[in-house]
């Protein structure tokens, strides 16, 4: 039997309140034959178009996009057609996955699949409400790729050398700041509906909304975690004085921001509702390539070329953005996070840079580092200082400054080489300054 009365797909509450109840029925309706034809992840769902008695999908057997495995990974496919339908199935679990009825059926033939109808009691709705469910439907038995999504890594500290009990502790208290910085953030109209995957001594977040807005968020996001756990470390140590304990209960972390591809996959568990998500690709492999070689403390931030709201409001629009503008752009406007409070004590004012060197001419330099790994490849990457001061008048200081940076480079292969100063005036001219 189908409950009508719960909500058993886990669909975003917003969405799910704007469903009536007739589509509903629909929506897990659609579920348990969807389930069924993932049947325990051997295939995967491509795509589904709205017809009369229901709906048509394309579903391929799990191993179907090994055939495009130099296209998915940006590599030069020998045959011409390949990567003509590479690129073709990239763009096809990208975003949205509803197609029109013609769409679907020219998917099928160029590809040799037989579209499969699925009954459902009455027609879908046009509405597009419905049209979003049945998409996070289908995008749970695929795989999707994204082009640009913000993603975080908290990376903790020493982990290795505590005991096992001080390792439970310090990821409880990772996971509160998380918690907490959604729910601070919720209260002045920020979402950050966020996944997380472990690491095993830390976590990869990311934002599920990942539109150049759910980006920005997602940094505001890590601005309050990273505040959140600073505080909860100094009264700790404060702890620590007064009793003369060793209490090490709160981690110490190293912090990675970047904006990049990847590909995600949606682990169902078989027979329920339940469902996870996994994500790989350029974004986590340049994030932990970074922190490998960040220093406890440090905030490390990737070589950003992407988009960004002008503002919140409707008629706002996109403009381009390097690592230095999104910062500049985000910071400008992270006032909304004045007055929240963590751990007790309220925001009065909270800034954050890319560190550099002041000139006599009171110019900026912004230091730009190259980082290499141990494979030998090489990424440029920024350092970002965060400055926040609570209403009790103590400032609380962020990430490394400038001061405490390598200005030159270290012997071995996995070091910061020496960085490339892009001057950037306080005035409107901007110069690039000699190596």
């Amino acid at each position: 039997m189908v409950d009508n009365n719960s909500n058993p797909l886990g669909l975003d509450a917003t969405i799910a309140a704007e469903i009536g109840k007739v589509q509903q029925l629909n929506l897990q309706l659609l579920a348990q034959q969807f389930s069924e034809l993932w049947s325990h992840g051997r295939n995967i769902i491509l795509c589904w178009c709205a017809v009369e008695s229901g709906v048509e999908v394309l579903v391929v057997p799990h191993y179907f996009l090994s055939d495009f495995t130099e296209s998915l990974n940006d590599c030069s496919p020998v045959d011409r057609l390949d990567a003509l339908n590479g690129r073709f199935i990239r763009q096809l679990i990208s975003g949205g996955r509803q197609l029109s009825v013609e769409d679907l059926h020219s998917t099928a033939k160029r590809f040799d699949l037989e579209v499969q109808a699925l009954a459902l009691p009455v027609p879908v709705t046009k509405k597009n409400v419905v049209c979003k469910a049945i998409d996070q439907l289908v995008q749970r038995y695929s795989l999707n790729y994204v082009k640009n999504r913000g993603v975080l890594l908290f990376d903790i500290c020493d982990f290795s050398l505590v005991t096992s009990f001080e390792q439970i502790s310090q990821l409880s208290s990772l996971s509160y700041s998380l918690n907490s910085a959604r729910i601070k953030l919720r209260s002045i109209g920020v979402e950050v509906n966020f996944s997380r995957t472990t690491t095993g001594d830390g976590y990869y977040i990311w934002n599920r909304d990942s539109r150049p807005q759910g980006n920005a968020d997602l940094f505001y996001f890590m601005l309050l975690v990273l505040a959140d756990n600073a505080l909860a470390r100094r009264k700790m140590q404060q702890h620590n004085k007064r009793r003369r304990a060793k209490a090490n209960n709160v981690p110490l972390l190293r912090t990675g921001f970047h904006i990049g591809s990847h590909y995600e996959f949606y682990q169902t568990e078989s027979g329920t509702a339940a469902v996870d998500s996994f994500i790989v690709g350029d974004v986590t492999i340049e994030l932990a390539r970074m922190l490998e070689l960040a220093q406890p403390g440090q905030i490390f931030i990737g070589d950003i070329d992407t988009w960004l709201p002008t503002s919140r409001s409707e008629g706002s629009y996109l403009v381009t953005v390097d690592s230095q503008n999104f910062v500049d752009r985000v910071s400008r406007r992270a006032g909304a996070l004045n007055g929240l409070e963590l751990s007790g004590e309220k925001i009065s004012d909270l800034h954050c840079y890319l560190t550099g060197e002041t000139g006599a001419s009171a110019g900026r330099s912004v230091r730009r580092f190259k980082v290499t790994d141990k494979h030998g490849y090489s990424r440029n990457v920024y350092n970002l200082r965060i400055n926040i001061r609570t209403c009790d008048g103590r400032p609380l200081l962020l990430g490394l400054s400038d001061s405490n940076l390598p200005k030159r480079q270290y012997d071995g292969v996995t070091a910061i080489a020496e960085s490339d100063r892009v001057l950037k005036r306080l005035s409107p001219s901007i110069a690039v300054a000699d190596d």
